[in-house]
């Protein structure tokens, strides 16, 4: 950066000054905690001279600022694990709705709130690309953008099936539901990464918009569909009134489906993104909110429970993330922890 040609290229300047910032934030708590360390040392110098009078008030100093120093422990702690490839960048999460009509709905927009309050409590950004509404009452299908430091690597936690054990609202019996909804979550593609594909190998469709956008956005053909004819793979997006940005944002979210299909195939482990997710129904599911007959939400993969279900569905649900990166899932996860619903 002290180089006298380094503003010469405005667009290379900024992206080495965010990959210092990057690392600065990486290394600068730890160049911190060790100070902080090495302080306590001195302090217990002190208390090894200290009379006796005195050691007992020294030592309890001592022990109220080694406290104080746990929780920024944690966050260094969690850090450490956060070196994939892709944990850096933002996350394309989706929701999907599995079998069950309006109950299963029902579940997708309660899984988009907690993601959306949780975003917010984590300070990352959201953006919506694209909802599909049920038919009676929620969503069936929800795709967001999460914007923030280290976003992807948060947020792979929670790919896999998710499931809903209640009583239904929307049952006159008042009879006990379960519901199955599947989350998805990949890597944004950065510019680094170059990704050709033909335009021969795609049909793209435009259309109106649906649900919510007011006259801009439901009045014109914004929408776009975009398929990847050799692989099936399909991307919508309709959340900008222009049909130019809507292109461009499905393009980019059907390079990053593309590469990380790419490199499921090179590591021919393709459990690592996607056999998480396995079908959308019973013995596939990772975690088990359970609101009836008890108050339970248990992670089967790490057996992290709470009964503050309440507190979850409103974003608490960090607890189940750090014990996933902690447990260095999948390759070390438990596969024999259940949860007894009776």
């Amino acid at each position: 950066m002290g180089d006298p040609s380094f503003w010469d290229n405005n667009e290379r300047a900024q992206k080495h000054i965010a990959k210092v910032n990057t690392l600065k934030r990486s290394v600068l708590p730890v160049v911190a905690f060790k100070k902080r360390v090495d302080d306590l040392d001195v302090m217990i110098e002190l208390i090894d001279m200290a009379s006796e009078a005195e050691k007992e008030d020294y030592a309890k100093e001592l022990a109220t600022q080694v406290e104080a120093m746990l929780p920024e422990l944690d966050q260094i702690e969690i850090g450490a694990f956060l070196t994939g490839q892709f944990d850096r960048n933002n996350a394309i999460f989706s929701i999907q709705a599995g079998a069950g009509g309006t109950e299963s709905n029902d579940w997708a927009d309660l899984l988009f709130r907690m993601y959306s309050r949780w975003a917010e409590r984590r300070g990352f950004a959201t953006e919506l690309m694209d909802v599909q509404p049920g038919d009676t009452a929620g969503i069936s299908k929800a795709t967001i953008l999460i914007k923030g430091e280290n976003a992807y690597g948060y947020c792979k936690a929670e790919r896999g099936v998710h499931r809903l054990v209640r009583i239904s609202p929307f049952d006159s019996n008042a009879r006990r539901h379960t519901s199955f909804c599947a989350v998805d979550v990949i890597a944004e593609v950065t510019d680094e990464i170059k990704i050709e594909i033909p335009e021969s190998e795609l049909r793209i469709d435009v259309y109106r918009s649906s649900g919510k956008g007011g006259q801009g956005v439901n009045t014109t053909d914004s929408a776009v569909r975009i398929t990847h004819v050799p692989t099936g793979t399909v991307v919508v997006c309709q959340n900008e009134r222009s049909q130019i940005k809507n292109k461009a944002a499905a393009m980019n979210v059907l390079k990053a489906r593309l590469y990380e299909k790419k490199q499921d195939e090179q590591r021919a482990e393709m459990d690592k993104f996607y056999g998480d997710k396995g079908e959308i129904g019973f013995g596939a599911q990772i975690r088990s909110y359970v609101l009836q007959p008890y108050q339970m939400v248990k992670d089967l993969r790490t057996g992290v429970s709470t009964s503050d279900t309440q507190g979850v569905l409103d974003g608490d649900i960090d607890r189940f993330i750090t014990g996933w990166l902690r447990a260095g899932c999948p390759r070390h996860r438990n596969k024999d922890i259940q949860v007894d619903d009776e």
